[in-house]
């Protein structure tokens, strides 16, 4: 039989090669034995002479067609330490051809030949035994192989997820990881095996079992688990002192394939997230489409999900307004990326440019806007309050004014529940834009509508970032005061829940976002050290620093005079438009700009007249 393309034998080869010479030639003198022992009549075969002339005549000449088949049939440039089904399939047919060969091969040259029978088992027995040899080589490699000291791995979720990367791991000896045992809430996979591991117990048992095999990581693979049971296991996975990570959710990995590269460490935000909020937006972006967009602001966390999901409907153009050059450069490169075909505009410039924005809105003349422009840190905009406010309050003016000019159909402002009895300048200043939007609304024939939401997971200078810093760096962890409570909702929630209200806005309203359950701010600083396997105040000390300068001990999402309407999405409510003296407001702000100008350092007492809500230039700070 020739043999096609060249074979380079490396040590591993060269002992499959050998180990399945003994296999076959194993395989005939079982057969033979075997034989002899059922026809007694027959047992002379036994023989030594016999034994040695069976050898020759059979053994031997089908121990080397075998070998050479298996070369034609390529089984010796396999990766048999990596051996799955797909490559014992392939051995069969091999198996096949070397047994007919031989069958042929007997009837011409033995007198008498075998029986077909007898061929058979011939056949069976090498099969299985060619087969163990690969078995074997993996098992050795995988075993012996492996070096000391591999990190324990506990796998929770039994289902194909779990075992794609259990799969990955016993396969790849160079992650250095060893499963030990599989966690799964199905009462029928327990006591099973997967994979070669067995199924320990449900959920619950996962602290026992963590001691009882010396855990030292452990890897959360049910993408398809909701957020609530997320929580909770990886809650419970938090209580031990394992390392924990975790498959991302089924709608971030559908069209990839799941494997260890996919897996992150669990974040505060799988902790904290509740059961998604399903936004059903296509009716809201589908309006888009033949519409100029406008977000400002677009180079930060909620601008740039703004255009993530407003981008993924095609709109007629989407132009991207910011200041800062390196953040509306990351989004413009990955939009570019993903949406090749979409008419997208960046350009360079301040929302406190008046000059500016005449020039933008003029060329492109957009229909929506979307105004996440914004100073929002709030200890920075204590000391720099003048700032604040030509930013915030002036830079919202600025864009309301050129959207009105220009006729834009809607002007949505992204407001804060620090706007509501606010305590600090940031939210005093946020306060006078949804002042600002009332004003305009009482005016224009754009809507004018702003969104109040609290606190997003992840987003540049929140608290999440900065805990994780601390932690990394050996502590100590700072909270400003035990008992300071959050409201968080993630940033792909917040934003989809913006467009709707969009698509709900009347002129003159103002949005509110319900928020879920607050949090505090200890626990999430405690539930961030467990996830680094490690424990609070002992490995990692937690300092409380005091509440800063405007800080409050809670958020408001709505204020008392407001009152509260619900509109068709039981998350998003409306405050009633707030009543305004527009002639009144004008004069306000004259002088509020004067002040800001000039850098006056009494502007926060100004504020207080404008907005009588802010107690921040009245009262010590965290009352």
């Amino acid at each position: 039989m020739k043999l096609h393309g060249q074979y380079h034998l490396t040590r591993s080869s060269l002992l499959v090669v050998l180990a399945d010479v003994v296999a076959l030639n194993a395989a005939a003198i079982l057969t033979f034995a075997l034989v002899a022992l059922l026809s007694p009549q027959d047992f002379r075969v036994l023989s030594f002479g016999r034994m040695t002339s069976l050898w020759m005549q059979i053994a031997l000449p089908y121990t080397i067609i075998s070998v050479l088949v298996f070369f034609a049939f390529r089984l010796y440039q396999m990766i048999w330490s990596m051996v799955s089904l797909r490559e014992i399939v392939r051995v069969a047919p091999a198996v096949v051809i070397s047994c007919l060969i031989g069958i042929v091969l007997d009837r011409k040259v033995s007198a008498p030949p075998l029986k077909l029978s007898v061929w058979f088992v011939i056949f069976a027995f090498t099969l299985l035994f060619v087969v163990a040899v690969r078995c074997s080589y993996r098992v050795v490699r995988l075993y012996l192989g492996r070096p000391q000291g591999a990190t324990r791995i506990m796998v929770i979720g039994a289902g194909k997820a779990g075992q794609a990367i259990l799969k990955e791991i016993n396969n790849t000896p160079l992650l250095n990881r060893r499963v030990c045992c599989v966690i799964d809430d199905n009462p029928q996979k327990r006591g099973k095996y997967l994979e070669g591991v067995p199924v320990v117990g449900n959920c619950a048992s996962i602290g026992k079992n963590v001691e009882r095999f010396k855990i030292d990581e452990i890897i959360f693979a049910i993408p398809s688990a909701q957020p609530s049971q997320r929580r909770h296991i990886l809650e419970l996975c938090n209580l031990t002192k394992c390392k924990t990570k975790a498959l991302p959710g089924i709608y971030q990995i559908i069209g990839g394939e799941v494997n260890f590269s996919t897996l992150r460490d669990v974040s505060v935000e799988d902790l904290l997230a509740r059961d998604a909020i399903r936004v059903d937006n296509s009716d809201v972006l589908e309006n888009m489409k033949d519409k100029t967009v406008l977000v400002t602001g677009g180079g930060g966390s909620i601008g740039s999900e703004l255009c993530r999901q407003i981008a993924s409907h095609r709109p007629g153009k989407l132009l991207i307004f910011d200041i800062s050059e390196n953040g509306v450069y990351d989004v413009q490169q990955e939009l570019r990326r993903q949406y090749p075909k979409l008419q997208l505009e960046v350009r360079i410039g301040s929302v406190r440019d008046a000059d500016r924005l005449d020039e933008l809105f003029r060329e492109f003349r957009p229909d929506y806007v979307f105004h996440a422009a914004a100073h929002k840190h709030v200890p920075l905009m204590e000391d720099s309050p003048c700032e604040a406010i030509k930013n915030n309050v002036f830079g919202t003016l600025n864009c309301a004014m050129m959207a009105d000019k220009y006729h834009a159909e809607s002007f949505l402002l992204i407001s804060t529940d620090k706007a509501v009895n606010p305590t600090n300048i940031m939210g005093a200043s946020k306060r006078l834009c949804e002042m600002v939007i009332a004003y305009m609304s009482a005016r224009s024939e754009t809507k004018f509508v702003a969104v109040r939401f609290g606190n997003v997971l992840g987003s540049n200078g929140s608290v999440v970032p900065l805990f994780r810093r601390q932690i990394e760096e050996g502590g100590p962890v700072t909270v400003t005061d035990k008992d300071i409570i959050r409201y968080f909702m993630t940033i792909p929630e917040a934003v989809a829940l913006i467009l709707q209200a969009h698509a709900f806005a009347k002129n003159g309203e103002v949005y509110v976002l319900d928020m879920g359950e607050p949090v505090r701010i200890d626990d999430m600083a405690r539930q961030m050290i467990r996830m680094y396997g490690l424990e609070p105040d002992v490995d990692i000390p937690i300092v409380y620093t005091g509440l800063r300068p405007g800080e409050k001990r809670y958020e408001e999402l709505l204020m008392d005079e407001e009152g509260l309407k619900k509109t068709s999405n039981e998350l998003i409510f409306i405050g009633k438009p707030m009543e305004l003296d527009c002639e009144r407001f004008e004069r306000d702000l004259t002088r509020l700009r004067a002040a800001a100008d000039e850098n006056d350092e009494t502007i926060k007492s100004l504020v207080a007249e404008i907005v009588p809500t802010y107690t921040g230039a009245k009262v010590p700070v965290g009352v």
